[in-house]
């Protein structure tokens, strides 16, 4: 049992790199994160973490080619779409006189969008939890939780690392909000590179 422990742990890690990406994106971008709006993006990134593998196992023998076969364009479209409008309003925002610029607002929609996006992958992990040793209709929450805990505490600690970094861009929310919208152009990518190849 404590193997499998482990190994689900070590995939929770690598599903929650996405997620650790996108959350010191938002970290960076929103200005004047209240506590309960960052802890808002790690939980909701967690619990799609979770919820996603949960659905992915229990649908398997139904879905499980399609899963495989369009995750990464799901996903890819979603932050090319998310990535995209940050893009164009860094740059609307840099054209415009500084003065003028408008803090970026926390938007509940957006973080949603990116917890679906950043977690379509994790139902391809789902599906194969259901033929790994040792994984039971018993257990499977708890590994799944694990993914989730796992997802949230690294989540929590990039939107940290994002306020932080926004810091220092100071006023220049436009450079920030444009080089966010490009790391989430980038793991679209990477996620639609990596399902064609693999």
């Amino acid at each position: 049992m404590w193997l499998l422990v482990l190994q689900i742990a070590l995939i929770g890690i690598s599903l929650a790199m996405d997620a650790f990406a996108v959350s010191i994106t938002d970290g960076m971008c929103y200005n004047k994160l209240s506590k309960g709006k960052a802890v808002t993006i790690p939980l909701t990134f967690g619990v799609f973490q979770a919820v996603m593998p949960l659905c992915g196992y229990f649908l398997m023998s139904l879905f499980s080619k399609y899963i495989d076969r369009y995750d990464h364009y799901i996903a890819f479209f979603l932050l090319l779409f998310i990535g995209g409008k940050m893009v164009l309003d860094g740059v609307k925002d840099a054209r415009t006189a500084e003065g003028e610029v408008e803090p970026k607002k926390f938007s509940y929609p957006t973080v949603l969008l990116q917890g679906i996006a950043t977690s379509i992958d994790a139902l391809a992990v789902g599906v194969s939890m259901g033929i790994m040793s040792g994984v039971t209709n018993a257990n499977v929450f708890l590994l799944v939780g694990i993914i989730g805990v796992i997802t949230f505490i690294i989540s929590l600690v990039g939107v940290i690392l994002g306020v932080k970094i926004g810091k220092l861009f100071k006023n220049k929310l436009c450079i920030a909000e444009i080089l966010g919208g490009l790391v989430l152009v980038g793991i679209g990518i990477k996620i639609l590179v990596e399902g064609i190849i693999g």
